[in-house]
Formats: structure tokens, sequence, C-alpha cells
């Protein structure tokens, strides 16, 4: 019964439907008919003897798990910020309880979490509470969530590490026979099941693991899982751009799958004569290329940029990240400047204590845009390492009321015209009609220029020019074309509070360390402006109100925003 009410709901949006599909890649198309008629495969075991360890140690100390991974006490522990209960598993037990590994209230993306078993790398956790845990998963999960391609990829890895890292777990070695007896089948069930149909990170993650996995043990089948080096190296250089940002263009999976990059490399690095050729120098040069792009994406606290889909703490900090790839001998990245990523869709200008971060593309990739979000031409401002404009973030993935409205254009900075969409976003992660966008110049001395016209007909033509010196920040709208009402909006961080004056905006606050920071808005005179109330998504399950600045206007040829530091 839920499968035609599913396709009844499709058929009344079939307009939206057709728009979304059209873009699917002919490879990627035929995927998803087959996942329709016949689902994902089911779990299969692998051929021969069950495989060995094939090296003790990694090259260098693989990251310890991203901070919204916590352990909670008395077998509970935190994920995206749910706390779920392991009954009598977990941190600081010995004893041999059952996880409920079917737990489906929390939604996909938590049940993945559970199922990715990060957490038991805590280090509060021991090497006996590891083995119960996984010894439960290995005998009381035999098919389901689990076993779905992106939770075996990202156990594969996680497992990999247990393995390797010195006093992660017990020196009996009928708990690590068994790992590796089911490690061998989960990594033959993933080669068989590629996430083509999904592709983007889901595809990557997927090839990593496998080659992961060739690379981790030896067995009849490691020669098989490591031949799939030549596709990775394939998928890599499709996905990254050359500027090496992610087609997806979230910084946080840009994070997430810069770590999975590295973690192969340490591998492929503790046992080079085990790599196939071309692994190591392709793995160096994806992820040098990438965290020159984390580079722009960094803003002075240290941390992402919140644009499409991305969240803090969910992925390892970009220092983190610059300080593993060192250690495989990678060099670091320079220190924040100006610079643009023409491919990707992003820029940045900086100035004095001006720090501004751009969104200057569409949904991302054309065939793939789950994570994108109506944010073109939207930014993100920082006053020294204070952010000032920020984006909305990220709660969940479940569709609903919060996904929905993190992923609207009125929840960036950026203008709205007659309360459309920069683009067709419907469901939790689908989009069918795009915008046109694209930055038009960029100039490292403080400039930019950039456009957006909306997927819908007759959309107005929207041109945004930016300019960053030590004096100040100028955003210049201009539009041209007919609409009824235009909205701007300011996203202002909750940590400043927001007092508005005639044509001005007064924005205030306290930095950590008790410093005072005062920044006047001057605000376009063709604009009613007032101080509203709105969600912001830092990271998973986590809403706080701040304020947002919005300006309504019949209608607008051209306007500026200025800000200025004072005091």
């Amino acid at each position: 019964m839920s499968f035609v009410r599913r396709v009844a709901g499709l058929a009344s949006r079939a307009p939206t439907v057709l728009r979304t599909l059209r873009h699917l890649q002919a490879d990627q198309a035929r995927a998803q008919l087959h996942h329709v008629l016949v689902g994902l495969p089911k779990p299969r075991p692998a051929s021969g003897a069950p495989p060995t360890l094939a090296l003790l140690e990694p090259h260098t100390a693989f990251l310890p798990p991203p901070a919204h991974v916590k352990s909670r006490g008395k077998g509970r522990v935190e994920l995206l910020a749910t706390e779920i209960d392991l009954g009598t598993l977990g941190e600081g037990t010995d004893s041999t309880g059952g996880v409920d590994w079917a737990v489906a209230r929390y939604g996909a993306l938590v049940a993945y979490h559970l199922h990715q078993h990060e957490y038991a790398r805590l280090a509060d956790w021991t090497p006996s509470a590891r083995a119960a845990l996984i010894l439960d998963w290995i005998g009381r999960h035999e098919s389901g969530v689990g076993w779905d391609p992106h939770p075996i990829s990202l156990r594969s890895i996680c497992w990999g590490k247990l393995l390797t890292t010195p006093g992660a777990l017990e020196t009996d070695a009928t708990v690590r026979e068994a790992m590796l007896r089911s490690l061998a089948d989960q990594i033959e069930t993933l080669a068989a099941g590629l996430e083509v149909r999904l592709q983007a990170n889901h595809l990557l993650s997927n090839l990593i693991a496998v080659v992961f996995g060739g690379l981790l043990m030896d067995g009849s089948s490691s020669a098989s899982w490591r031949g799939h080096a030549d596709a990775l190296l394939e998928e890599i250089d499709r996905q990254i751009r050359p500027d090496g940002g992610h087609e997806e263009r979230s910084p946080m999976y840009h994070s997430l799958l810069l770590e999975n990059l590295l973690d192969l490399a340490n591998l492929a690095q503790a046992a080079p004569e085990r790599a196939p050729d071309g692994l190591v120098e392709g793995l160096q040069s994806a992820a040098t290329r990438m965290l020159e792009a984390l580079d722009l994406y960094t803003h002075p606290d240290g941390r992402i940029a919140l644009f499409a889909d991305s969240a803090l703490d969910i992925a390892a900090d970009p220092a983190q990240l610059r300080g593993y790839a060192t250690r495989l001998g990678m060099t670091a990245p320079r220190e924040p400047v100006s610079g643009a990523l023409p491919q990707t869709g992003y820029f940045r200008l900086r100035a004095d204590e001006f720090d501004l971060i751009a969104s200057v593309a569409g949904p991302a990739p054309r065939h793939q845009p789950g994570h994108a979000h109506c944010d073109a031409l939207s930014f993100e401002l920082c006053v020294g390492s204070e952010r000032l404009v920020t984006d909305t973030g990220l709660f969940e993935y479940l569709p609903g009321e919060r996904r929905q409205l993190a992923r609207r254009t009125a929840s960036h900075s950026t203008l709205e015209f007659d309360g459309r969409e920069q683009a067709e976003i419907w469901a939790a992660h689908r989009v069918g009609g795009r915008p046109e966008v694209g930055l038009s110049a960029w100039d490292a001395s403080g400039a930019a220029e950039a456009m957006c016209r909306g997927w819908a007909r007759g959309a107005p033509l929207h041109r945004r020019f930016y300019s960053v010196e030590a004096s100040g920040v100028s955003v210049v709208d201009r539009v041209e074309g007919r609409c009824r009402n235009v909205c701007s909006r300011l996203h202002i961080d909750p940590a400043w509070q927001v007092e508005l004056q005639p044509l001005r905006a007064i924005a205030t606050r306290t930095t950590p360390d008790g410093a005072a920071l005062r920044v006047e808005i001057d605000l376009p005179e063709a604009f009613e402006w007032s101080v509203e109330r709105g969600a912001y998504y830092p990271t998973f399950g986590v809403e706080i109100e701040r304020a947002v600045i919005v300006g309504h206007s019949s209608g607008c040829d051209e306007a500026t925003i200025r800000f200025r530091r004072v005091g």
C-alpha cells in the first residue's frame, strides 16, 4: 500500500519529477531502475579461506572520531546529537547484552552512524567492550540496514583502524579472526553493490573502502579488491574538481572524503609493496588539491563554512586534517588568503580583519544535487575571528519543516524574488528545476561579481558585486527584470545582538577573551527593514534562535549594503 501511495504522490508532481530525472546519467538511471525492481544485493560470503591481516600498524596514527561522537556512560552513546542506548554494551562494560541494531525511529542517517561503529574507537572504550560490541553485531545483524553499501564502507574503514591500532583490541585471536571473516564478507558484498545509482560521495566512499580492504587483508579476493584502484582514481578525477573542491560543494562532505582518502593513503604508505601502481601518487595529488580548497572553506576561527549540507563537528576540523596530511608527507597548505574555486563555485576575499566567503554556483553535481541548497550568491562574513553573517546550517535529513527550511532561499543571505525558490527543491534531497548561476569576475585585490537567475520562468536576473577592503565590506545588488517583491536577508550569528536604526543596523558582541566588537551595517533605502528571529542549525539536532535582518521592497534596480567596524 505504501508503494502505491508513493507512486501516486510522484504522479501528482510529474513535471517536477521529470525535471529531476532528466539530469541523471545513463548508468545511474539504469542502476536506479534495478534498485527499484530488485533492491540492494543480499549479504554474500567471500570465497576461499578466511583472510589474514596484511599489516599490523598504519604508517601514522589515524585521527580520533569526530566531535559529534560521544560516550554518555552506562552503555549510552551520542551520535548526531541523538543519545542511543546500547543496552549492556558500551563504554566500561564487558557483558554481552544486545543492541537494537534494527533501530529506525531516528531515521536512516542515525541508523547508519550506529552501524558505522566510530564510537567504539573512543578512548574510554575498553578492548573487551569493543569486542563485545563487534561480536554482537556479527552474531545478530546478518542482514538489514547495516548491510547497506554506505555503512559497510565506513564501518570497514573503522574496523580496519581498530585492527591496526596497537592496544585497541584484545590480544585474543578469536575476536580478530571473527572480524576478518566478517569484514571479508562485507567487502565482497560492497564490491558487488557499488552505489552507482547514487553516485557522488557514496560511490567514492564505496571504492575507497573496497581498496582499503584489499590493502588491509590477505585472502583469495584481496587482489580483486585492490584491482578497484583504477576505478577509484577515475572516480576521484571525476568528483574532485581541478580547483580541489568536491563536486557536491559541501565543505562538510569535502572534509569527510578528504579524511577517507588520507586513511587509504595511510595504509598504502604502510605497505607500499601492496599498493597498485599509481595509487599513492594519485591519492597524494587529490588530497593536496583538496587541502588547498579546504583552506578557502576555513574561517578564521579554524572551522568550515556552512554552505550546502554542512554542519560543525561531523567531520574532522581543518587543522586536524592538515596535521594528518603533514604526517603522511603532504605539504601543509598556506595560510588562508583571498582566492577562488572557479569550477566548484566559491570565492574568498580578505582584507585586514574582514573575511568573506561566497557561494557562486548552482546545485551540483547536476546528476546528484541531493546536498544542494538555494544559496546562490549568499555569503558568510567574519570580523576578526568572529562570524557575523552565517549560513543557516543543517538540522536533519528527515523530510519535514526543518529540512525544507534549511534548503530554502530565505535561509541564506541573498535576494528572494516574489517568494520563489532559486531552485525547485523537493523531498529531502531532490532538485527539479535549476537556476543559472556563475562567477562573472574575481580579483584577488578584493572584488568579485556573480549572477543568478532562478529556475522559474520569467525570473529576474540578480547580479551581486562584492568588495572587501580594510575599511569595510560592500555588497551591491542589481536586479534586471520584473518582480513584485524583493526580499533581502542577512542571517546574523547568534552571538551578536542587533539594534535596528533608520537605514542602519548595529551589531555588537563580546568576544570570548572579553573584547567588545561593534559593526555598523548601512542598509539601502529602497527597502523597508526589520529584525526578525530565525533558526540557526550549527550542527545536527541543534537549533538556536538568532537575528535575521530582513528588507522588503516592491522593486529595486540597485541596492548597497555596507559593513564597517566601529569603536
